[in-house]
């Protein structure tokens, strides 16, 4: 009830505060991946993809976006409105700052700061990992194109790692544990659980954002492994971790414009 709460209500609350408002407002809504009815296939999910989901987070993602397509049908979309809207989708995340509950990652570092064993119920489920910063700068990228552009208005967008991403459970904590010095018998152990729905692949197709928005991945794997262990070492051990992370940033568009991508302009 409180995911539902959170996801649905809070989402509709926000777009309720939208249609009140009497200001010019440009607003990205940002859901997740698990919005997607995912089947387990393959290739990339688009945008134009069914939505909803088995469990209840998926389920509750897919019902904001539900709500977000009914409040642009009957509030936002009339050529006079002052709100324009963007919808934008992730997922498979990392990287300092998460605190979250039942995260992969979050779960890997606090048990490495005591130098316990993570607990790991998919080893072998697969994920393309991205840094947070990755989403981030598509976020940012959207809304600046919504502002000057109204052809945006309503549309929605995948933001996802570059395509050679994809790494199971045990090759991510295989690469994160090295920057904690720890052997694969000291970083974990398998132990499955019957009591989550836990799905293999969940892949997005981000073509759109790059042909509309000029906006692609900035990390491969290994920088991904590298901004998000260091980080959270950092913090675990008393380093300066604000410092850390303005270094990060700096290192991010460094590499971004390195890399020439045309959203870093």
């Amino acid at each position: 009830i409180g995911t539902i709460g959170s996801n649905v209500l809070g989402t509709a609350s926000v777009l309720e505060a939208l249609r009140l408002s009497e200001h010019p407002c440009t607003a990205v809504l940002i859901t997740s991946d698990k919005a997607y009815d995912n089947i387990e296939q393959i290739w990339g999910y688009k945008e134009n993809d069914a939505l909803g989901g088995k469990d209840i987070y998926s389920g509750s993602k897919g019902a904001a976006e539900l709500i977000i397509k009914s409040y642009f049908e009957s509030f936002f979309k009339s050529s006079n409105c002052l709100v324009r809207i963007g919808i934008a989708r992730a997922g498979n995340v990392i990287g300092g700052g998460d605190w979250a509950k039942d995260r992969l990652v979050v779960d890997a570092m606090l048990a490495w700061r005591d130098r316990e064993k993570v607990q790991v119920r998919s080893p072998n489920s697969t994920r393309p990992w991205q840094h947070v910063l990755e989403p981030l700068s598509g976020y940012l990228q959207l809304g600046c194109e919504l502002v000057n552009n109204p052809l945006l208005h309503g549309e929605s967008f995948n933001f996802g790692p570059k395509a050679d991403q994809d790494r199971t459970v045990l090759q991510l904590l295989d690469a994160c544990k090295d920057y904690w010095d720890l052997s694969a018998e000291e970083a974990y152990e398998v132990k499955k659980s019957g009591t989550f729905n836990e799905a293999v692949m969940l892949r997005l197709n981000c073509d759109k954002a790059l042909s509309i928005l000029n906006w692609q991945a900035n990390l491969d794997f290994d920088e991904t492994v590298k901004f998000t262990s260091e980080w959270y070492y950092c913090f675990y051990h008393g380093g300066d971790i604000q410092e850390k992370t303005l270094l990060q940033l700096e290192k991010y568009k460094e590499l971004a414009r390195t890399r020439n991508l045309s959203w870093m302009a």
